[in-house]
């Protein structure tokens, strides 16, 4: 049986909680819960980002997106390691919860990265973060 949107977001919150996804900066996560939404189009993140309406919207596997931080290669030192581990259970708890998954990154250089699916009941959940690529 699937969980209720209230669990995913408590399980989201531990799981991501002092969590930073590394790019040229590192930020946090955020949650992201959009109810009603019918589907996630380049206009309605374009909105929502706050970016120019013929800023690019790149569509992402979580594989793609996580590749890195989820791998345990041996020049990891253990704290990464371990950080590795956190994003194994993070892309577990969406994997196993929503459907539709996608990662959307928009606009260019510092863009916003919004990796939602949807949830049993029709609504739109997941995190979302920033990464600096230059």
């Amino acid at each position: 049986m699937k969980k209720s949107d209230e669990e995913i977001l408590v399980e989201l919150k531990r799981l991501t909680e002092g969590l930073l996804f590394m790019s040229e900066s590192d930020y946090p996560f955020e949650f992201v819960y959009w109810k009603g939404l019918r589907e996630v189009t380049p206009q309605f993140l374009l909105g929502l980002s706050g970016q120019a309406e013929d800023a690019p919207v790149e569509t992402l596997s979580l594989d793609e997106f996580f590749g890195i931080a989820v791998s345990e290669e041996s020049w990891r030192a253990e704290p990464g390691r371990a950080e590795a581990q956190r994003y194994r259970a993070l892309l577990e708890l969406l994997k196993e919860s929503l459907d539709e998954l996608k990662v959307y990154k928009v606009g260019r250089i510092r863009m916003p990265v919004y990796i939602v699916g949807r949830t049993g009941t029709g609504n739109w959940l997941g995190v979302s973060t920033l990464v600096v690529e230059t």
